[in-house]
Parts: structure tokens; sequence; C-alpha cells
């Protein structure tokens, strides 16, 4: 009998370990059991952006290893097509809400609705003006981005040049974020100009237009793009009109096509951001979090530069 109640105990651990990694909650009634799949929404903010067309890969992946269902929409940019696509999520009685929030302030009240609905909220990559009220939030220091790309700028620039920022799209989180970096960086280099800064919106193709125009009036030493689609954008611009090797140009995320850039010589650097790890801890807090257990609010990765020098170690 001993021996049928220690076999008894290790398989009732073993089943125990399996239910916590799965994406199934089993349910007691009456004796009988039920399991419940979790469900997670998750919102984007444009899958027309290369880097969350990764990060979508990678919460997709994650959420299959863990048995768990998505229900996922697509923002288009826009903030008022994620107020109403979380109202369909919270119809649908999903346990939790991954939020990359297409806009600081017109995102916000996706956090209210689901905070209204008891569903908890978490963050990814970008936040919202009413932050607080999330249940995590899960990303990377968008101002340490902004002042590693500057830095990395003074310092092939010596110290002194003239310069553009392409911004990011106005109101988005990482872009205020990534211009604070910037500016950070460029009151310790005062001889360091800003000719020009303007928004792309994320897309390589204003990025192309924009640098076409600012190069008819401007000399520039360097270009700070705050992503990589819209460094891409200014490579090919500067391509065109024969003058990529006389201006640097760096990004900011370590897409494939900009790391294949930096290898062909054309875009001098990038700062990593771990798509891979952001993805896979947003799934796993969402998931915990639509148990009704306890999550870690704040959850950063940190970011890297990389360039030519360093650049087989992310191969």
């Amino acid at each position: 009998m001993k021996s049928v109640k220690v076999l008894f105990l290790i398989l009732l651990s073993v089943t125990t370990i399996l239910s916590g990694c799965s994406g199934k909650v089993t349910d007691q009634v009456g004796g009988d059991s039920k399991e419940k799949t979790i469900k997670i929404g998750v919102l984007y903010q444009n899958l027309q952006n290369e880097y969350i067309v990764a990060l979508q890969d990678s919460i997709r992946k994650h959420a299959e290893q863990a048995g768990i269902k998505l229900i996922e929409s697509d923002g288009q940019g826009k903030a008022e097509n994620q107020i109403s696509q979380v109202e369909n999520l919270i119809n649908q009685k999903v346990d939790a809400i991954i939020l990359n929030p297409a806009d600081r302030n017109g995102s916000a009240p996706v956090v209210d609705l689901a905070a209204n609905a008891g569903i908890p909220l978490i963050t990814v990559l970008a936040v919202v003006s009413n932050q607080d009220k999330v249940t995590a939030h899960v990303g990377s220091d968008d101002v340490e981005a902004g002042k590693i790309e500057m830095e990395y700028i003074a310092g092939v620039l010596g110290g002194k040049g003239t310069i553009a920022i392409i911004h990011g799209p106005n109101g988005n989180s990482a872009e205020i974020n990534r211009t604070e970096g910037n500016y950070q960086i460029l009151e310790n280099y005062p001889d360091i100009k800003v000719a020009a800064e303007q928004t792309a919106n994320w897309s390589r193709e204003e990025a192309l237009a924009l640098t076409e125009n600012w190069l008819q009036t401007h000399k520039l030493d360097a270009i700070a793009a705050q992503n990589d689609e819209m460094a891409l954008g200014a490579v090919k611009a500067l391509s065109a009109a024969g003058k990529l090797k006389d201006t640097k140009v760096i990004g900011i995320d370590a897409i494939p096509d900009a790391l294949k850039s930096i290898e062909a010589g054309d875009l001098s650097g990038t700062v990593f951001q771990d798509v891979e790890t952001q993805g896979e801890i947003a799934v796993d807090i969402a998931f915990k979090a639509g148990k009704g257990e306890e999550v870690k609010k704040d959850n950063m990765i940190p970011f890297q530069l990389i360039t030519k020098e360093n650049l087989s170690d992310f191969n």
C-alpha cells in the first residue's frame, strides 16, 4: 500500500507541473474535472512594421508551446482601432490582454476598458499615459536606446558635426522616450548641430522621401533614425545620391534587413532590442495573470549596440 501511495503522489506532482506549463486550467466541479483553455487577446500597433511582425512571431510561438489560444488584432497604427478591438476581446471573455499601444494617449482607453471588465492587461514595447493602471509591462528602456544611438554618433563624429533625426510617430511612447535619450546625449556635445528632424512614422518609404528632401538643402554627417525601417530608408536615399560614404546612419531594433545592411557596410549600426524575449515574457505574464496569479509589474530587457565589429555575436 505504501508503494501505491508513493506512486500516486508522484503522478499527482507530475500532473500539477504539466498543468502549470500548459495553457489549460483544471476546474473541479462536483468531483468531476474540466479543462479550460486560457484565452489571450493581443492588440498589435501595426503589422506593417517588420519589428511588430517579429513580436507576433514570438508571441505565437510561445503561446503555441503553452497551449494558449490567441485572439489577435492589427491596429494598423490607429489608437481608435485598438479601442474597438478591445471591446471585441471583452465580449469574447478573454482571460488576459497583451497591448502593443499605437499611441501613448490615444490607446489609454484600452486600459480603462480592460480594467472595468476585470481583465488583466499587459503592455509590451510601448506604454500608455495611464500606465499605473496596467497589470504589467514588458519592454526595454527607450530613453536608453536613444542615448546609445546618439552616443555612437557623437563618437564616430568626434563630438562635432551636422546631423538629422528621423522620429517615430508623434505621440508614440517609444518616439517620445528615444527623443529624450537623443537629447540627453546631445547636451554633452554642443558642437553637434541638429539641422533637421521630422517623423517618418516608422516607415522605410517615408524616411526615404524625407532624406531625399533634406539632402537638397543640408550636408549631413550623420542621421539618427529611431527605428531600423527608417534608417534603411535613409540609407537608400543616401546611396542613390552618392553620399552614403559621407554620412553615418544608425537605427534601432536590429531587424534582419538592418543586420544585412551593417554587414554590407551601408548602415553604420543599430541598437538591438530582444523581440524574442519580449514576446516570450509577455505571453508568460499574460498567462499567469489570466489565472489570477501575482506577476512582476515591470519587466525590462536591456538594449545593446551593434556595429560591424560585434555583428557576428548577433547573427
